[in-house]
């Protein structure tokens, strides 16, 4: 005797199996990123591999980021936040944003790129990138570039829009004091070009048009080298400033254990396989980088500084670039 379901019953089935794949699709998880965007995406599908669970990504520079999560602020829907300035992780801890998680997986992270509620998921380093075929000599530290030689074919990432770009300039602040402030002007009256967020910057020099990048982002430049561009990454003898991109999970996160989820996969070996191939450092002092670690570079003296601070300093620069 052949058995045929009821047509109450089958509805109950589909209704269940519909509420099922609405539970499994409420669980993606939203994170917001700074670049690298192919990174990301490699992150997002490996996680998804490993654990069933989706990734919704929203990917832009550090800025839009953080215009995005201030606005959504009364109805927050980002889970995860990757920046690129580790002083973006400080202002909203500070603001109570943050929710602790101390992953295992951070035992191999340098106690400087972790706190109770962020974790750095790689860093980068700022550097002059430099075309080889320019026709200009290689330059060796900041002040090079105000030279005749690079007299109106220097271009520089607009720290409004580059958290890596401002860390720099607080560093250059920092450490220098009005000399920072010197060292701009005169650029300014050596025709260096304000152009947007890091790829704007990197493009003219990359298409010749340009010989050099002041503070450039270094991870972009060396995979364009990889491709075979013209170009040299170079660190600045006098010093300078890396950005560890710090990941933190936000107390309103509606995905919270997904969200330890990611920051235990991001810091696995494989995570931070993929970071070391994007030509970051990876956070993990045990796994193998394609490149110069923060160790070997000359930095400029740590500083940490107030949101305030920050805009004064932006403000500042806007007004030396006629910006403002």
């Amino acid at each position: 005797m052949t058995y045929a379901p009821s047509s109450k019953l089958l509805a109950t089935l589909f209704m269940t199996l519909t509420f099922g794949l609405a539970s499994g699709q409420a669980k993606a998880l939203t994170v917001y990123t700074a670049g690298p965007g192919g990174l990301i995406k490699q992150l997002a599908a490996g996680f998804h591999e490993k654990t069933g669970i989706k990734v919704d990504v929203f990917q832009a520079t550090t800025g839009k980021v953080m215009a995005r999560l201030e606005a959504e602020a009364a109805n927050p829907r980002a889970d995860i936040l990757i920046s690129a300035s580790w002083d973006t992780a400080q202002d909203l801890d500070q603001r109570g944003w943050l929710m602790p998680y101390e992953s295992p997986n951070a035992a191999q992270v340098p106690a400087r790129f972790k706190a109770p509620t962020y974790v750095a998921q790689g860093i980068s380093a700022l550097g002059i990138v430099w075309n080889t075929q320019s026709g200009t000599p290689e330059p060796r530290d900041w002040a090079d570039l105000t030279g005749p030689q690079f007299k109106q074919v220097v271009t520089m990432p607009d720290p409004a829009l580059s958290g890596a770009s401002l860390d720099l300039l607080l560093g250059l602040q920092n450490a220098q004091g009005d000399a920072a402030w010197k060292l701009f002007e005169t650029l300014r009256d050596n025709g260096m070009t304000i152009s947007g967020p890091n790829a704007q910057a990197l493009t003219p020099v990359l298409q010749g048009a340009k010989a050099a990048v002041f503070g450039a982002v270094d991870y972009v430049s060396y995979a364009s080298v990889e491709k075979g561009e013209s170009i040299k990454v170079i660190f600045p003898s006098s010093g300078t400033a890396i950005a560890p991109r710090p990941m933190m999970i936000l107390k309103t996160a509606r995905q919270a254990d997904e969200a330890r989820k990611f920051i235990d996969y991001v810091l696995s070996e494989d995570g931070q396989r993929a970071v070391a191939d994007a030509w970051l450092m990876p956070a993990r002092q045990d796994v193998a980088a394609k490149r110069p670690l923060f160790k070997d570079l000359a930095l400029l003296p740590e500083t940490s500084v107030s949101s305030a601070s920050r805009a004064d300093v932006l403000t500042r620069f806007g007004r030396v670039f006629g910006q403002h």
